[in-house]
């Protein structure tokens, strides 16, 4: 738009202008072709200053210096072109300050914040309110709409003064009355200038929220608890009224309490106090006996154990129902899952070959991990991948009881064909070995059917698990229910139970402290089996 030319390559920030073939240089006295212009005279030519010669430097800085003492109101802007928004924007501008006119840019000319004044007597930051039911911070939509907002803009305001901001503020404040947002552009070439600073204080003394700072440009948004100008000191006066009104019905009570310390209670008065209460305890109340003081509390402490014994008969109705839950889940999966029955002609090895593909398999560093899934589909297709470039494989699982080791490995040794050859303890966990066979066979399909997939195993660990973990939770609920009937004195539990516990029932009758403790106990497994549950 300034320079007449043709974009013809752009990547990031590198382009490439093409002048035209049918470019002439533009005169000292011919305007750009521009929408904005750095300076005019009254013939709306342009001046450019030349650095060739001196002379002509200084002619055309009198000029310009007359031309200013003539027109103090330059026409800074070729409003000609410019739609009915830019019109609005540039008379927005106007009123504001003075413009920048050493503008880089392109488009209507930002004001020079510079030429504010940095001080005003007696400024204080706009007056606030937040209305009811709304937050005070933004949410990430509400962010990125704003910095899209903002990005389209042109800038209000260039830059390049770190503090001392009173004057621009006062601009800002004015301005946010017709925008949301402000858009600061920092001024290039001056050294020392530091966003963080202008950001900072321009923040301190609007109250706005930041949305963007960077090198280039401030955005600041004006807050949702920004009021204008006159309705502010609108409410500013009410808060005054509302405040003067306050003290003086503060002045007329401390007026009446002195009246009323004639009476001889010292200034306070006797309604709600204890000496009240004792009053009328004297003349209408009736003394309670110690009896019947000790039967209201063991009443109150009773009552307290039966509602949290139904707490806890809610509670194991809702955990039998979740375990039923569980449990159907489960075999709704495991029904599925067709296990492979255990071949009549099995291949044998002597011990010498065991021990040495014992070794050999306890050398490997390659192995198959057997994880929460246990033993699924991919796991028989990996051992057959394996048995293709080496006869022995090792798999590691990291199950800690022995007899759900030895089940894994008997349910890969009938579901793959090949031979167990032993289980070790490693440090990983336990390593299973085995042993492909002399007259192995690559089946067809490596992938067994009839096994569980990688979705269907995870689904099934988790529902063990949570079946597991309600089993647990139900036992507990199931032990401190009965403690608790024991101390409110329920005899309709079993006698076969209370017989055969012997040492153990005077073990739980420890009273109702140990069961509060193993009550709250249950309440975090029960929040945690509720977590897993969801």
């Amino acid at each position: 738009r300034r320079t007449g030319g043709l974009i013809i390559w752009r990547a990031g920030s590198v382009m490439v202008v093409y002048r035209g073939s049918n470019y002439t240089r533009p005169l000292k006295s011919q305007p750009f072709d521009g929408t904005s212009s750095p300076r005019k005279g009254e013939d709306s030519t342009l001046f450019i200053p030349d650095g060739s010669s001196t002379a002509e430097n200084d002619n055309q800085g009198k000029d310009l210096t007359a031309q200013h003492d003539n027109a103090p109101i330059l026409d800074l802007h070729n409003t000609e072109d410019m739609t009915e928004e830019e019109l609005e924007f540039n008379q927005m501008l106007d009123e504001l300050g003075p413009r920048f006119v050493d503008w880089w840019g392109t488009g209507i000319l930002p004001v020079d914040a510079d030429l504010l004044p940095q001080t005003i007597p007696g400024y204080k930051a706009p007056f606030r309110v937040l209305p009811t039911g709304m937050r005070t911070s933004l949410t990430n939509s509400e962010l990125t709409n704003l910095r899209k907002l903002a990005r389209n803009l042109p800038c209000h305001f260039a830059l390049g003064r770190n503090r001392n901001h009173q004057g621009l503020a006062a601009a800002i404040v004015k301005l946010w009355e017709k925008s949301l947002v402000v858009k600061i552009a920092v001024k290039r070439g001056i050294q020392n200038t530091n966003n963080k600073l202008m950001s900072d204080e321009i923040k301190n003394l609007t109250g706005g929220t930041l949305l963007l700072r960077n090198k280039y440009y401030i955005v600041i948004y004006r807050g949702k608890d920004f009021l204008p100008t006159s309705v502010a000191a609108a409410l500013a006066e009410r808060e005054e009224l509302t405040k003067d009104i306050q003290n003086l019905e503060e002045q007329r009570r401390s007026i009446s309490i002195e009246h009323s310390s004639e009476d001889g209670f010292d200034g306070h008065a006797l309604v709600g106090t204890l000496a009240e209460f004792q009053e009328a305890q004297a003349r209408w109340g009736r003394n309670v006996t110690s009896k019947e003081q000790q039967e209201m509390k063991e009443a109150s402490f009773r009552s307290e154990k039966e509602k949290l014994f139904r707490r806890l008969e809610h509670k194991l109705s809702i955990a039998q129902a979740k375990i039923h839950r569980a449990g159907k889940l489960l075999s709704k999966i495991e029904a599925s899952m067709i296990l492979a029955n255990p071949s009549d002609d099995r291949e044998m090895i002597t011990a010498e070959e065991r021990s040495v593909f014992r070794r050999i398999g306890l050398k490997m560093k390659a192995y198959l991990p057997v994880g929460i899934r246990g033993v699924f589909d991919g796991v028989i297709e990996n051992m057959h991948l394996h048995w293709k470039h080496r006869e022995v494989v090792k798999l590691i699982t990291k199950q800690k009881t022995l007899a759900f080791v030895e089940e894994t490995a008997r349910l890969l040794e009938y579901e793959s064909g090949g031979i167990l050859v032993a289980i070790e303890r490693v440090p990983k966990g336990h390593a299973l070995i085995f042993y492909r066979g002399k007259n192995y066979r690559r089946p067809i399909n490596i992938r067994p059917r009839n096994l569980l997939t990688k979705a269907k195993a995870l689904k099934r660990a988790v529902a063990m698990q949570r079946h597991e973990a309600l089993s647990q939770h139900i036992e507990q609920l199931e032990i401190n229910m009965k403690k608790m009937k024991r101390d409110l004195g329920m005899e309709d539990y079993d006698e076969e139970d209370e017989d055969g516990s012997g040492s153990e029932s005077e073990d739980d009758t420890t009273g109702y402290d140990e069961g509060m403790e193993d009550y709250d106990k249950e309440e975090e497994d029960e929040s945690d089996s509720e977590d897993e549950d969801n």
